[in-house]
């Protein structure tokens, strides 16, 4: 069993490594495809299937931020590291920008494991207690980051629409429906901006780890908002490390260094709390946390332990394996025409939407791909577009 273990982690950290390399292929995508091909995987067991998620999802939290930095083209977890990412992109340091969001999600491993005993405890009593307030939690921290925006009637309007969307999407009989939705509002949208930005890349440098680092205060700033905002996110639904990230920076103010690092920390915090959320409420947060708990069920405690193992294990061979990619696009990236590879990777996502969904679908992801562009051109906060599965929680928790 141990063996089939091993095997499962390392097999997960290579699919991990493609799901966050490959713009618009999301672990909830390949976590839905195991689960259809239960009928001819019997011969695995639950528990090696489950490893194998776990380890996919955690190493693509390291890397998903390489295609957002390098490309231009994130999913719904990397997007904010776009404008700072991309800012430091066209001075020739992506290398650094990705480093800093690898610190963070180094940093989210020991963290992750840190906060389980408290998590385990105390999230069955907050839950109960917080259970009928959820949907008006939702209300209040939409309308904060809505009021927080330098437009706010745009960010309402973004978000009523985006938040249409996402009903209209979950109501119709779509394929894989967050598939063209994310790939829409987040992905086709960034790209065709970039697209008709025609950004002309300089040589990018590659500075030894010893000397990128945050200042005392940044990483002060940038841990405390990380373990203090991932995990009180990480139960809400439709809340993710956007949301946190963004009231991590309201609260605690944050440069660009330091908001990468706390976006990499918390994206890999709440991936993994995900996980211990099942065993402490029973409630799944994210699409591969929804698959492992049908593999596995109601989680044991030796369960839990095997998959926190496989979360330290997964962290610890992905930094390193996502330290060399990064080295390897900054010595080629300049080399590429940066027009003709956006327009690449947007055929490969339309054609990855085509082969999974269905006519609807691609109809979503055009309308998707509209509201995000308008988003982006208003210089509107993208978060808003996160309505998409807010407004459904909400309207789901009410009624």
């Amino acid at each position: 069993m141990i063996i089939e273990l091993i095997i499962a982690l390392l097999i997960g950290i290579l699919a991990g490594t493609f799901t966050g390399l490959a713009p618009g292929i999301h672990i909830n995508l390949v976590s839905a495809i195991i689960l259809g091909s239960l009928a001819y995987l019997s011969q695995i067991p639950v528990l090696a299937l489950a490893v194998f998620i776990v380890s996919m999802s955690i190493t693509h939290t390291f890397i998903d931020f390489i295609p957002s930095i390098y490309l231009g083209a994130p999913d719904d977890e990397s997007f904010l590291s776009i404008l700072p990412g991309h800012q430091l992109l066209l001075k020739g340091m992506a290398h650094e920008a990705f480093i800093l969001t690898l610190y963070g999600s180094i940093f989210a491993i020991p963290t992750i494991l840190l906060i389980t005993p408290a998590f385990i405890t105390g999230l069955p009593i907050l839950f109960t207690l917080i259970k009928t307030f959820i949907p008006f939690i939702l209300i209040f921290l939409s309308l904060f980051i809505i009021l927080r925006d330098e437009k706010p009637l745009i960010a309402s309007l973004v978000f009523i629409l985006a938040g249409s969307l996402g009903l209209l999407t979950f109501n119709l009989p779509i394929k894989e429906p967050l598939l063209p939705l994310l790939s829409g509002l987040f992905g086709l949208s960034n790209l065709l901006f970039s697209l008709k930005s025609k950004t002309c890349l300089p040589k990018q440098q590659i500075k030894p780890l010893k000397e990128i680092f945050l200042t005392k205060k940044e990483f002060i700033r940038s841990s405390v908002a990380s373990v203090i905002f991932a995990p009180l996110c990480s139960f809400l639904p439709g809340i993710g490390s956007g949301h946190a990230a963004t009231l991590g920076s309201e609260f605690i103010e944050q440069d660009n260094r330091g908001f990468l690092f706390m976006l990499g920390a918390i994206n890999t915090i709440i991936m993994g709390l995900s996980y211990v959320t099942i065993y402490s409420i029973q409630k799944a947060r994210t699409g591969t946390a929804a698959s492992v708990q049908i593999l596995l069920g109601e989680l044991s405690k030796t369960n839990l332990t095997i998959i926190l193992i496989a979360i330290l294990l997964s962290g610890i061979i992905s930094f390193f394996l996502a330290l060399h990619l990064s080295k390897f696009f900054s010595k080629n990236i300049n080399k590429l025409n940066y027009s003709d590879l956006t327009l690449a990777v947007i055929i490969i996502i339309v054609l990855i939407n085509i082969i999974f969904s269905n006519w609807l679908g691609l109809l979503v992801l055009a309308t998707g791909t509209s509201l995000g562009f308008f988003t982006i051109s208003s210089n509107s906060r993208r978060i808003n577009l996160m309505a998409c599965l807010i407004l459904p929680s909400i309207i789901y928790y009410l009624f």
